[in-house]
């Protein structure tokens, strides 16, 4: 079965000050291991780059170098992949986010429309609004 991670959980896998941090790091590791294909969707790559590297949000950033050699290392694995939107993303975005898309509801449901184009149902995820998605599994890493 094939799966996702969200942002928050490769940013948990990253910052060992986290309480959540060996438990993030171990999933990733499990993950990018295979043998089933762990996808990275952009969305969440590039959150991870806004998140990992801004001093506002961490106490202890990451440098630009180091965050993106942490995620060429996940990307060079073989059992990963990091597919973009296809045709007729936008059909499945707007099925998947309804008629009301807003605020922070957007970047969840562009990375759900992404996992339904895909055909990932699951993703790691602290985040609980991922359930309000059908068709899409969200699973804390931490229960």
């Amino acid at each position: 079965m094939s799966a996702t991670v969200d942002a928050n959980v490769l940013v948990y896998a990253s910052d060992n000050r986290a309480a959540a941090h060996e438990q993030a790091e171990a999933l990733v590791r499990r993950l990018a291991a295979g043998p089933e294909i762990l996808y990275l969707f952009w969305p969440v790559l590039l959150g991870y780059l806004r998140i990992v590297t801004h001093p506002g949000i961490l106490t202890n950033p990451l440098s630009p170098a180091d965050a993106l050699r942490n995620v060429e290392s996940l990307l060079d694995r073989p059992h990963v992949r990091a597919p973009g939107e296809l045709d007729g993303f936008w059909s499945i975005f707007r099925s998947t986010a309804g008629d009301r898309p807003r605020g922070n509801d957007v970047p969840d449901a562009h990375v759900a429309a992404l996992m339904r184009q895909h055909g990932v149902r699951v993703i790691y995820t602290h985040d609980r609004d991922f359930r309000r998605f059908d068709g899409i599994e969200p699973r804390d890493p931490s229960a």
